[in-house]
This record gives structure tokens, C-alpha cells and sequence, in this order.
């Protein structure tokens, strides 16, 4: 059956982003001013097999996925006839493989944040190091980056091998299967990704935008599992006909950390920003053509519009910030709300000597440590739950710091002012500390959702609904502003103790 077109007669009013997260799902209905009409939004339940093992179950995902728009489109009090356009932005790296006829995961997600792929990283190393393929793919042999994880469900699930190789599984990342299951599933689901996702598989190469089969081959992946690999701004399919979204153009497609900076209007080299999540993700426009870190940056797509040249990025990628919040309210049970550890750790002037280094998937930028292991170092009895809370917010700082200096050396420049968006920016006095540990300006739009809105602006472009990157431009407005108070001896003061903490959390996992 013919796929339903939108009608060219009903003026078309708003563009929807769907964001598939690590914590939920949401859905956002944008209007042409980029200002926010509605929201349904799900989280989702965090699977913890084993120490270590992070995953997600793929059909709850898209279950929350077809509830969350509906949300949206009923808050609205709209329909898909007045939607120009859907953008999809998602976590990455997180591995999805599933039955291409029947539309069932052969396991559960495996999520970036998970460490069970170590051995297999480590096999990878053994000829070449872990810098192996990272001038081809951007980023040295780690358990972040989707092949590891899509190995080890090839290795370690009963027939996966068998079928994978028989032409019967697909694999992709969270955006791959939303996008699949928007335009059919396995009734003519469309298997693509975009070049910023595909450069988070370690499969791709960076300079041709293709899956690399070499590499494939080493890691004894089938090239037939692969989506194709599209640009970030283009019509990829239409809603299927029995969704929400009959008809409506499928039209962009950024992993989570891209679509900050596009929602960022991040579009000239050495401007920068820093996503604050379940992790911390900052990235810096390096222009056409990819720079590769010496200090343990990521070279990653920044994006990629129609059939323009892509843009790349240096990208530090922190794995616990947000996360470590949630921490201390789910398991140490200080705080009932997530929103409540500001003002327990206002309620102290400082840390008290407490340094919280929270590498429980080990340490990603700028060290790459996977061996690390979370530490809380510096207690004396004089210390509270309330010393642990501001360590615990101040962690989130002092890595920031860390991926800033590394950027800065790469790129050879200082950074005028950083850009920050994510649902810890709500945290004044978290702020308040970033701007005075980088000495830099910390800036926040007015619009704060800038990942699902760097979605939504790369769709709507493909179909027209904005005209393009100017439109971007202009619609970004500064909300806050922080800027340093410091003494520049206190800051070097408690960089070197941050840092003497870090070293204390090496070599801890055999």
C-alpha cells in the first residue's frame, strides 16, 4: 500500500522532536518562533543485570515512544495535518539488535554508560593499541563507542551469530529503531541512521561518511545489519499509516549531543557548548574538516545538512554527572528529589575537604580509564550529607574543567564563553561553581531544551519550514549568564586537590 503524503492544503503550524533519552522519552511540539507548545514526556526502567551492565528494553522504549506523542498532540489539541515535520535526537551508542520480521530485540538495549564489552576492547587493542582505528573513526578502543557492545550480543546471544549472518538481524542505535518503527517496522520500516550516529559506532569512517567493511570484518559484524547512513536534514520516510503520524515527513536525525549544538546555533569553528544530563557531553565546531585530539577528545560529525559538506566537532564525554544525582537519592536516599541537593549543598560553604569522583563506569575524557572505579575521598568526621552533596555537584564542575582544558589545547584557542544547556542549568549555585572553576562565562539560552530543539530546526529545514541555519541563529536568546567570582588561588587549590582525587580512583577494577 502507497505511503500517505501530508496534504499540501493545511497550513502546517509546528514541527515535533522526539527525544529518546537515557532516563525517558519525550516529545515536544515546536511552532515556527522555536518556542515550546507541548510536551509528553515517560521515563523509562534502568536494568542493572550485573556490576557494571547498564541496559534499557528496546519495546518499552517505543511503547513510550507512540504515548509521549500522543501526549503532545493532544496537549496541543492538534493532529499530524498541522505537523510539518518530525526530527528524532537520542542517546547514542546505546545498541539495539532486532529481528527484521518480526521487530523483536534479540536482547535488551545495551547502554552507552555500560562496561561489559572491556575484554573484547581490550582483544581489539592487542594488535594496533587502543588508538587503532581512531584516525579513520575519531576515538580510541573504549566500551563506549557501539561496537564493542554490538560484538559482545553477537558473541554472547544464543543463534545471534547464525541469524546475523543469514541476512535476519538489524542493528542500530536508539534513533535507528524509533525511525524503523515510525515508518512500519517490520511492515517496510525504513533502516537508517545519520553520519552523527554513525560516527558514535566506531564503524564509520569520518572523511568518507561510509561503514567501514574492514573494520566490520575484524569485528566480525555483517555489513547487511548496518542502516544506511543518511545526512542530519533530509526526508528519510513518513509516518506509517496506522501511527500518529500518518503521512508526516520523518526529516531529522541528530544524536542527542549534535542537536545540542545545532539547538545551540554552534555553527562557527571554536564556539562551544556543554550539555548537563544523565553525563556531561561538550563539544566544539572544528569546521569541514576533522581534528584529531591529542588529549583524549572524541572527533565526532557535528552534522551534516542535505547534501552540504558535514561539519565536526571535538567532543569530551563524561559518563556520570546528572546520573550521580540520582545516585544519591536512589541508593544513598539523602534526598527524596533530584531538586532538592542544591539547597542541601547551600546549606554548607564549601565541601569540607570532600572530593566525590563518581567513576562508576570507570573515567571517560580526557583519562579513559576503565579501570577506575568511583571514590569519595577527604572525609573527616566533621563532614555532613550535606558536604557529600556539594562534592557531589562539584564533581560535575571539575570534570567540565578537565574536558575544557583538554579542548583548549587541541584547538589552540580560549574559549570566550561556554554554552550550557540540560536539565542541571536549573542549579544556580552549580552554575555559579562552573563559571568559577573554567574562569570563563557560562551562558544559557532562553529556550533550555536544545537538544529536542536542534531537532527539530534540522528537520524542519529539510522540508522548508525554516530556512536554515540564520533561522537558528536568530531564534537563539540568552536567558542567564554567570560569570567567575573566584580568587584564582582558591581555584588552583581545588583543581590540584580534585585531580590528586582522581589519581586515587586508578587501577582499582581488575
Amino acid at each position: 500500500m502507497a505511503e500517505e503524503k501530508p496534504s499540501k492544503k493545511t497550513e502546517k503550524k509546528y514541527v515535533l522532536a522526539i527525544d529518546q533519552g537515557t532516563t525517558s522519552t519525550r516529545a515536544i511540539l515546536f511552532d515556527h518562533s522555536g518556542t515550546i507548545v507541548s510536551t509528553g514526556q515517560l521515563e523509562h526502567r534502568q536494568i542493572f543485570p550485573h556490576a557494571g551492565w547498564v541496559e534499557h528494553d528496546a519495546i518499552e522504549i517505543w511503547e513510550n515512544t507512540r504515548k509521549v506523542i500522543g501526549e503532545a498532540l493532544s496537549t496541543a489539541e492538534t493532529n499530524h495535518h498541522q505537523i510539518a515535520a518530525v526530527g528524532i535526537t537520542n542517546q547514542r551508542e546505546t545498541t539495539i539488535v532486532w529481528d527484521r520480521r518480526t521487530g523483536i530485540p534479540i536482547y535488551n538495549a545495551i547502554v552507552w554508560q555500560d562496561t561489559r564489552s572491556q575484554d573484547i576492547a581490550d582483544r581489539l587493542a592487542r594488535e594496533g593499541g587502543d588508538d587503532r582505528f581512531r584516525f579513520i573513526v575519531g576515538e580510541r578502543l573504549s566500551t563506549y563507542a557501539s561496537i564493542t557492545k554490538l560484538m559482545w550480543i553477537l558473541e554472547n546471544v544464543p543463534g545471534a551469530r547464525e541469524k546475523a549472518q543469514a541476512g535476519e538481524l538489524l542493528f542500530g542505535n536508539p534513533d535507528t529503531w524509533v525511525i524503523w518503527n515510525l515508518t512500519g517496522g517490520s511492515n517496510g520500516g525504513i533502516h537508517v541512521t545519520d553520519v552523527t550516529n554513525a560516527s558514535r559506532t566506531m564503524l564509520m569512517d569520518l572523511r568518507t561518511l561510509s561503514w567501514r567493511a574492514d573494520i566490520c570484518d575484524i569485528a566480525g559484524i555483517p555489513m547487511s545489519m548496518l542502516p544506511e547512513i543518511k545526512s542530519s536534514a533530509e526526508v528519510y520516510g513518513y509516518g506509517r499509516q496506522s501511527g500518529l503520524l500518518p503521512g508526516v515527513p520523518i526529516a531529522g536525525d541528530l544524536g542527542d549531543q549534535q542537536a545540542a549544538t545545532f539547538g545551540q546555533a554552534c555553527f562557527e569553528p571554536g564556539m562551544a557548548k556543554n550539555t548537563y544530563g544523565t553525563g556531561c557531553f561538550m563539544l566544539m565546531n572544528t569546521g569541514e574538516e576533522p581534528q584529531f585530539s591529542n588529549n583524549g577528545l572524541i572527533t565526532t560529525v557535528c552534522y551534516q545538512i542535505g547534501r552540504r559538506k558535514p561539519v565536526y566537532a571535538l567532543e569530551g564525554s563524561i559518563a556520570v554527572t546528572g546520573s550521580l544525582i540520582q545516585w544519591l537519592r536512589d541508593n544513598l536516599q539523602i534526598i527524596t528529589s533530584s531538586a532538592e541537593v542544591e539547597a542541601l549543598a547551600a546549606s554548607v560553604t564549601d565541601n569540607g575537604g570532600v572530593y566525590f569522583v563518581p567513576a562508576f563506569s570507570g573515567l571517560f575524557a580526557p583519562y579513559w580509564r576503565g579501570d577506575a572505579r568511583g571514590a569519595i575521598v577527604g572525609m573527616t568526621r566533621y563532614n555532613t550529607k550535606a558536604h557529600i552533596a556539594r562534592a557531589a555537584l562539584e564533581a560535575t564542575a571539575f570534570q567540565t574543567r578537565e574536558v575544557l582544558d583538554a579542548m583548549e589545547a587541541d584547538a589552540g584557542m580560549k574559549l570566550g564563553e561556554l554554552r550550557v544547556d540540560g536539565g542541571m542549568t536549573a542549579n544556580h549555585l552549580l552554575m555559579q561553581f562552573q563559571s568559577d572553576i573554567l574562569d570563563t562565562a557560562v551562558v544559557l539560552p532562553k529556550v533550555a531544551e536544545t537538544t529536542a530543539l536542534g531537532a527539530a530546526y534540522a528537520a524542519g529545514i529539510a522540508v522548508g519550514f525554516w530556512r536554515g541555519e540564520e533561522d537558528v541563529v536568530a531564534g537563539w536568546q540568552e536567558a542567564s549568564r554567570w560569570t567567575p567570582t573566584m580568587e584564582a588561588a582558591d581555584r588552583e587549590h581545588y583543581l590540584n586537590q580534585w585531580k590528586k582525587a582522581v589519581r586515587r580512583t586508578f587501577d582499582w577494577a581488575d
